[in-house]
């Protein structure tokens, strides 16, 4: 499938940042909710948000009533929405919520209406110098249009790491949204256990990266940062010898050292003739940097044509 560049919205960091780093914490407040309502999976993935056809979403998290419930953002009404399935409803608007104090309260005040009351640890992660929610009324500015551009520039990304994901038949993850960094990921498993992570991550136990690096990865996605207009990136953990200097496509991709990554940027693949062509060879040639230089069965692992 070749789809238009012009799909691929302009979406400069500098522009945004102020929208981006509030609704960082928005979905931070609803991911953790997500986390209390739901037992663990492998590597954290009961945290994740999923794009659908009108924003964000945890999908459905059950309550110890019978029902079933998820949270919504929905980017074209401008709405966050907790959903019942008993039919209940209850809804405010993102873009007149004060700060991301204010948020925290109308969310737990729905939650309590409702019947769902549930309780999160109130700090963000991966944040340093991280404010609880209830006393953060720093974050307040919030553009939705921008938060709608955010969104339809991961509609296109999404749809080229579903591609990517399925050339894959050993274990991968979902195409998902971690809310500590606001990144779209989407990960790939050797089979074989990874020596224990050591790095830290600011307000996150130990225990958090343990699980979430227990086994070899190759993992890729886009994160809307540092600068520009954000970058796709791929990684693997435990770095294989000489994956930083592996030769990789396009020309445009190299090894942030900083980051410890390879990165494409966001506007090498809005502004090519065939962005998926050019997301894809990012994708593909850095996997492959790092499955040939850890040994991965390749063999079994990947689905022929």
């Amino acid at each position: 499938m070749m789809v238009p560049s012009e799909a691929w919205p302009r979406l400069p960091v500098a522009e945004w940042r102020p929208t981006r780093d509030t609704l960082t914490l928005w979905t931070q407040i609803v991911g953790k909710i997500r986390i209390a309502r739901t037992p663990p999976v492998n590597h954290w993935w009961n945290a994740p948000l999923y794009l659908t056809a009108r924003g964000l979403t945890t999908s459905l998290m059950p309550d110890s009533s019978g029902r079933a419930f998820s949270i919504d953002f929905d980017f074209h009404a401008d709405r966050l929405d907790v959903l019942v399935t008993d039919g209940a409803v209850r809804s405010f608007t993102l873009s007149e919520t004060a700060d991301v104090a204010d948020f925290h309260r109308r969310l737990m005040s729905a939650l309590d209406g409702l019947g769902l009351a549930t309780p999160i640890w109130p700090v963000p992660v991966e944040l340093p110098d991280a404010v609880p929610f209830p006393e953060d009324d720093v974050h307040r500015e919030y553009d939705p249009a921008q938060a709608l551009l955010f969104w339809r520039l991961l509609v296109q990304a999404h749809r080229v790491l579903t591609e990517f994901t399925s050339r894959f038949v050993g274990k991968a993850s979902p195409v998902h949204l971690f809310w500590g960094a606001l990144d779209l990921a989407a990960t790939r498993f050797s089979g074989r256990p990874a020596p224990p992570y050591t790095a830290t991550v600011p307000n996150c136990g130990p225990h958090v990266m343990l699980e979430a690096y227990s086994h070899e990865v190759s993992s890729c996605g886009y994160w809307p940062g540092p600068d520009g207009e954000g970058v796709f990136y791929s990684y693997a953990y435990p770095e294989p010898p000489a994956y930083r200097e592996a030769p990789v496509s396009p020309p445009q991709a190299r090894y942030d050292e900083s980051l410890g990554e390879f990165v494409l940027p966001y506007e090498t693949v809005r502004t090519s003739p065939d962005p998926d062509a050019v997301l894809l060879a990012f994708l593909q040639s850095t996997y492959e940097a790092a499955a040939t230089r850890a040994h991965w069965d390749r063999t079994s692992l990947e689905r022929r044509p």
